[in-house]
């Protein structure tokens, strides 16, 4: 009888060696022959154990990891394929720490199925919350959803069923869903993570809201550096087609809707939603101004709901188990799962999908396990290169988006990227005024100036450059970007670089915070 032997095909996974592993396993079977068959599953999220290989058993699948091709031909010798005793040997996966204390909802067939199976999808529960859809009014969908507490997972988290609401209210022969896949803020992979490791979630998704609103087109808006999600939703959407899971009937229900994936062209403020959809039409990547809100007159000036990646990814399970359910996680008005990614300076980088309430500590030392150098955590960026760098003073906090705004901070889409005492903030104020610049659109003057501007001030205080003057300067220009800037991009731009400022007064020369202030 073959055994099932499982090797990420996730990208980071083959980066760190999960293909060789897999040429490597499969041609010692053929050579001894042993019946296996290789399964290329997604990755768990335990990045510092790749490649993580799995092995079904009776007791359930087990783990050996991190594998590399020249650990093959000893895990043979061990037995592995019945579980034999290893070096690399971790026991149960479901039974490694960093998994079993998850609350894996958006994330819960990812490394578990072979992402581009329609039949293992559906296996484990997919397609459940899309067949309850079609069983329920359009407004029954949204209140599942607005029940659920469910907020965009990219930045601003504005809550999804208010948003779908407003589409569904608005009259138009032509509606449409765009997911927002252009994931560009450093340190995050929870998108690429949920398009290479369970694609049909997304498409599920996107079908009911879809449903939801009365829109029959959708748009997934990829980052051209994702060929390896590009190929598995391309291969996803077709088998969806075939099983009329999409299509003119849908599963016979006599409803519409239609996908497909379009690329970008690498620009960061292609992220912000209406940037966006002017490089959906053709057009150059310029924020557009609001009002008219998107879901009033959005892509082609036709109502259109745009959430990212884990909002749509989200919904399945909504549909499947109902609003309550989800809303049954979080705290105060953070409801549901947060997927984590833990990135930088770490122990353990990786995926981690917790109910919001968690502390950034818990998170950075029970997951994270400190810092991979052994030095002290001195600083954390949440939220990607436009979030606030927080100390060690903050790092009791818990993950919820009105606990972090109270500290001036952001969640955003969940990227931690962790800097041990040897960081010098002030470097990472420059960065953060350089990215600005050269991410900016052009369109409004406040971030097109003020960042260049912001920079070469910046510049001169880190040589130590006439700091009693360039300091409120820096603070003028910040509170500028901050006023005048027509998006996040500009808008936010001040939030690393004065919390840099205001918590590491002295890496810029500054000998207390009061004459950093």
């Amino acid at each position: 009888m073959s055994i099932n032997v499982y090797v990420p095909c996730d990208s980071s996974a083959i980066a760190l060696g999960a293909d060789r592993v897999a040429s490597a396993i499969s041609e010692y079977a053929k050579n001894n022959g042993i019946d296996i068959q290789i399964i290329r599953n997604g990755s768990r999220g335990l990045y510092w154990l790749e490649t993580l290989v799995e092995v079904a058993t009776d007791a359930g699948r087990v783990a050996y990891g991190p594998v590399q091709p020249q650990d093959v031909a000893s895990l043979f010798a061990a037995n592995f394929l019945q579980a034999g005793n290893h070096a690399l040997a971790l026991g149960l996966t479901e039974e490694i720490p960093y998994l079993k204390k998850q609350q894996r909802l958006t994330f819960a067939r990812v490394g578990i199925t072979d992402p581009i199976s329609l039949a293992d999808y559906i296996a484990h529960d997919g397609y459940k919350g899309l067949n309850n859809a079609l069983s329920l009014a359009p407004t029954d969908i949204v209140k599942h959803v607005t029940d659920s507490g469910l907020r965009g997972r990219g930045g601003a988290a504005f809550p999804t069923g208010i948003k779908w609401n407003t589409v569904l209210n608005t009259a138009s022969e032509q509606k449409y869903i765009v997911c927002n896949a252009d994931e560009g803020d450093s340190g995050t992979f929870s998108d690429r993570m949920i398009m290479e490791g369970d694609p049909f979630v997304l498409i599920e998704g996107m079908t009911i809201a879809g449903l939801a609103v009365g829109a029959t087109q959708g748009y997934i808006y990829l980052r051209v550096e994702y060929p390896h999600a590009h190929k598995a939703l391309n291969s996803a959407i077709s088998a969806a087609y075939e099983a009329g899971y999409l299509g003119d009937n849908v599963l016979n229900s006599g409803k519409t809707f239609h996908l497909e994936v379009r690329l970008g062209a690498g620009a960061y403020v292609c992220g912000e939603e209406t940037s966006l959809m002017e490089s959906l039409e053709g057009k150059r990547g310029l924020v557009r101004f609001k009002p008219p809100l998107p879901a009033i007159k959005g892509l082609f000036g036709q109502p259109t709901v745009i959430n990212n990646v884990i909002s749509l990814a989200s919904v399945p399970i909504i549909l499947a188990k109902g609003g309550d359910y989800y809303r049954d996680f979080g705290m105060g008005r953070s409801r549901g799962t947060l997927p984590l990614q833990l990135a930088g300076n770490l122990k353990q980088p990786g995926l981690v999908e917790l109910a919001f309430g968690t502390s950034l500590r818990e998170l950075l030392y029970d997951y994270g396990g400190g810092s991979a150098t052994g030095r002290p955590i001195k600083a954390v960026q949440v939220g990607g290169p436009l979030g606030a760098y927080l100390p060690e003073s903050q790092f009791d906090t818990p993950l919820d988006y009105e606990a972090f705004a109270a500290i001036w901070a952001v969640l955003g889409h969940g990227g931690v990227v962790a800097f041990d005492d040897s960081v010098d903030m002030a470097e990472m104020a420059k960065y953060s005024m350089e990215f600005c610049a050269i991410e900016s659109c052009g369109k409004c003057t406040p971030c097109r100036i003020g960042s260049t501007r912001g920079y070469e001030v910046l510049d001169e205080i880190t040589q130590g450059h006439d700091l009693e003057k360039n300091i409120p300067l820096l603070r003028s220009l910040c509170d500028t970007l901050l006023s005048g800037s027509l998006c996040a991009l500009g808008g936010m731009t001040p939030y690393p670089v004065l919390s840099a400022l205001n918590h590491f007064p002295t890496d810029f020369g500054v000998n207390n915070k009061a004459n950093a202030a």
